[in-house]
C-alpha cells in the first residue's frame, strides 16, 4: 500500500539541492508525484508529494530531516486519501494597480464564491506608460461542480474598477 508525503522545503538556494531531495526520495522507493518550487530572496522554497510504501515511509521522514545537516529544512505531513469532491477548476489571471490588502480581498473574495485557492502565484509589474507597479495574480480555484464562474468573476470584479479579470 502506497502513502502519500507532503513536504515544505526551505533552504539557501544552491544547485543540487533538489537532486539531494530526489536521491533521498528514489532510495526509498519513493514517487515524486507534484511540486511547486521557486527561489526567492537567495532561498529555495518547495512544497511537494511523494508516494511510497507504506513499510517505507518511516525511513524516508528520518532521512530526508537529516538533509537538515546540509541547511535543508523540511517539514513532513502524512496525507490521507483524500474523498472524491465534486469540483470544477477554474484559471484565474488578476490584474490592476497594485495597493495594500489586496491578496487578502482578492482571497476572502474566492472564498465568499465557494471558491478554494489551489494554486496562486502573484507579483508586481510595471504599467506600461506609467511606469506604476501593477499587481498580477494567476493561479486555479476550485469550485463546487454546480457552481457558476459568474459569481466568482462578479466578486472579484467588484474589489475594484481597476481590475482585469479573466477566468477560464
Amino acid at each position: 500500500m502506497k502513502q502519500s508525503l507532503i513536504m515544505t522545503i526551505l533552504g539557501a538556494d544552491r544547485t543540487g539541492l533538489v537532486r539531494s531531495i530526489a536521491a533521498v526520495v528514489a532510495a526509498h522507493e519513493g514517487s515524486w508525484q507534484e511540486s511547486r518550487m521557486a527561489r526567492l530572496a537567495g532561498q529555495f522554497a518547495g512544497i511537494l508529494r511523494v508516494d511510497c510504501p507504506a513499510g517505507h515511509v518511516q525511513a524516508l521522514a528520518a532521512d530526508l530531516q537529516k538533509l537538515g545537516g546540509e541547511g535543508i529544512q523540511i517539514q513532513l505531513i502524512l496525507e490521507p486519501t483524500p474523498a472524491a469532491e465534486d469540483r470544477r477548476i477554474w484559471s484565474i489571471d488578476v490584474v490592476g494597480n497594485d495597493r495594500a490588502g489586496i491578496v487578502h480581498e482578492l482571497t476572502q473574495a474566492i472564498a465568499n464564491s465557494g471558491g478554494n485557492v489551489e494554486e496562486l502565484t502573484t507579483g508586481l509589474e510595471s504599467a506600461a506608460m506609467a511606469g506604476h507597479p501593477l499587481f498580477r495574480a494567476s493561479g486555479k480555484v476550485s469550485l463546487p461542480g454546480n457552481s457558476d464562474e459568474a459569481l466568482l468573476r462578479s466578486a472579484i470584479e467588484k474589489l475594484s474598477d481597476d481590475l482585469s479579470v479573466e477566468i477560464h
